[in-house]
């Protein structure tokens, strides 16, 4: 499953943009068999943490389905 790093900049509820290191944004929507909590996104997007997240493409939606949503490293791991 593809993967992606970046800081989350945007949160409404279940929604959250991730902008990459090349400073392109990506829209993001939890999936109901997420490992991540809407509740833990404020958070990340107050504290500007870098993200690693591993999410699908699905046809019938803009933006991509997050399943995980964890902290990265500094190198981004």
């Amino acid at each position: 499953m593809p993967t992606m790093t970046g800081t989350v900049t945007i949160v409404q509820e279940s929604r959250f943009q991730l902008t990459d290191d090349a400073g392109v944004s990506h829209l993001f929507l939890l999936g109901h068999a997420s490992m991540a909590e809407p509740g833990q996104l404020a958070p990340l997007q107050h504290t500007q943490a870098r993200v690693r997240v591993t999410y699908f493409q699905p046809r019938n939606i803009i933006g991509m389905v997050a399943r995980s949503v964890e902290v990265a490293d500094a190198s981004g791991h």
